[in-house]
């Protein structure tokens, strides 16, 4: 993997980090999501963030990595930087609790091996 691209994963791994530090601070709870403004962007912005990085991946690093969902995680952030409507609060909660570790895990796995 080209030295650009391991960066940008590096980066995309800050992030979810970053989204675990914050659901650790506020809780997994989404009534408080919801509630909480602070949540609610740190949130959002981290995953928007994760997506801008994906989309500067190449196109060899997509196809090497094909068991990572990019399409969705790039057209996630679409919707974050162009407000294609209101984001679904419950999407977005859920792609963080449930979606942002097992993408670092995939993403530590590759930063190992390269």
């Amino acid at each position: 993997m080209l030295g650009p691209d391991l960066q940008r994963i590096e980066h995309i791994l800050d992030f979810c980090g970053d989204i675990e530090s914050t659901l650790d601070r506020f809780g997994r709870d989404f009534i408080t999501f919801q509630r909480d403004r602070d949540f609610y962007n740190s949130i959002s912005m981290s995953l928007l963030q994760i997506g801008e990085l994906a989309k500067g991946l190449s196109d060899e690093t997509i196809k090497a990595t094909s068991g990572i969902p990019w399409t969705l995680i790039k057209g996630m952030r679409d919707h974050f930087a162009h407000g294609y409507g209101e984001m679904d609060s419950e999407i977005i909660f859920n792609t963080a609790v449930k979606d942002t570790s097992e993408l670092a895990d995939k993403l530590k796995q590759i930063v190992t091996t390269n």
